[in-house]
């Protein structure tokens, strides 16, 4: 039981209107009365309840009474709609970059933006997936100190880390620390990444965030030459597969109808794109040519081949030969090692 100030009897009726009533839950006066006084040790009349609702009312709060069966008053309009709460609980339950404990601390932090019965209808939905989630519980914090950063314009330091085969984080470059200039930060594959200027390199880089470690904000500036990068997030994202480095290169695709849905989800509405008959299309893309481009193209299949340029077409093919190569080489050393038999297959 809460032991609360009279005084502040205005507060506890908005909060039992904000925590126990919506549009198929209004609650009445004397429901009012009882849980003020079970809750909080509170006695009112009808008429002060009356009073302070009217009070909530004027301040702005979209407080509508129902006549009827059942009758009440309710909270008709919050911040943030069932709907919208549902999409940022299925976002924050899928993301990667958050770990299980953050992930259901969120959670609870946007059912309380609800009455408690629709918070059971988020709580309903919640899983967290038995998937691949981050264990570095520093992401949370090293997002809001890059956002810092650029608000300030400062640079950031850091370590960066990678896994080993030993299931380890193991730190890059002996652990030095890298000195970069924040830009962009970007969503991109279940992951966030940041985009910077490094100082070191005097190019712009990407990192991924959950692999950042110790941190820091320093006293520099971000550099002239990285104030001086234009970067357009978006195309960036479009024309990058998995952000990994490459040479940008003008590609020439042709494809069947049915992958043009395909191309326009990945590249946008804005390439050249034309029929060449009632079959197949052209189009024209800006990618970011890398192996991971590459694996992108094999597995849609031989319904988008690439036309040009003739050295992004042999790089393809060179790709593909050497995966074609390696297996052959995998299989001829299996069949050695067996004796030439098949393999078992459950």
């Amino acid at each position: 039981m809460k032991y609360a100030d009279p005084g502040l009897k205005t507060f506890y009726i908005l909060e039992i209107l904000m925590q126990m009533t919506d549009e198929n839950h209004p609650m009445n006066a004397a429901g009012m009365i009882r849980v003020l006084d079970e809750t909080y040790q509170i006695r009112l009349n009808r008429a002060t309840v009356y009073s302070e609702i009217r009070k909530i009312t004027d301040a702005g709060v979209d407080v509508v009474r129902r006549e009827g069966k059942p009758s009440g008053y309710y909270i008709a309009s919050r911040r943030f709609e069932l709907a919208e709460l549902k999409l940022l609980v299925d976002a924050v339950q899928s993301s990667k970059f958050i770990t299980v404990r953050k992930s259901e601390q969120l959670i609870r932090k946007l059912e309380s933006l609800c009455s408690r019965d629709e918070a059971r209808q988020l709580g309903s939905q919640v899983t967290i997936y038995n998937r691949s989630k981050t264990a570095n519980e520093t992401i949370y914090y090293n997002v809001d100190m890059i956002h810092t950063a650029i608000f300030r314009n400062h640079q950031i330091t850091f370590r960066y880390a990678e896994w080993t085969m030993e299931k380890e984080m193991r730190f890059r470059h002996g652990g030095a620390f890298y000195n970069v200039s924040p830009l962009h930060l970007i969503w991109d594959d279940e992951n966030y990444y940041l985009i910077a200027f490094d100082e070191r390199a005097q190019g712009v880089r990407h990192y991924r965030v959950d692999k950042m470690r110790n941190m820091t904000i320093q006293e520099d500036p971000r550099s002239a030459p990285a104030l001086e990068q234009k970067i357009d997030v978006a195309a960036f994202s479009r024309k990058t597969f998995g952000m990994y480095n490459g040479e940008d290169v003008n590609v020439h695709l042709r494809g069947e109808k049915d992958l043009a849905g395909v191309v326009l989800d990945r590249f946008g509405t804005d390439i050249w794109m034309r029929p060449l008959d009632e079959q197949t299309f052209s189009a024209q893309v800006t990618v970011t040519v890398s192996r991971q481009f590459f694996g992108w193209l094999t597995a849609i299949g031989s319904g988008l081949k690439i036309i040009g340029p003739p050295h992004v077409k042999e790089a393809y093919r060179s790709y593909l030969r050497e995966i074609l190569d390696a297996m052959d080489e995998r299989t001829d050393r299996f069949a050695s090692a067996s004796g030439g038999g098949e393999p078992d297959h459950a």
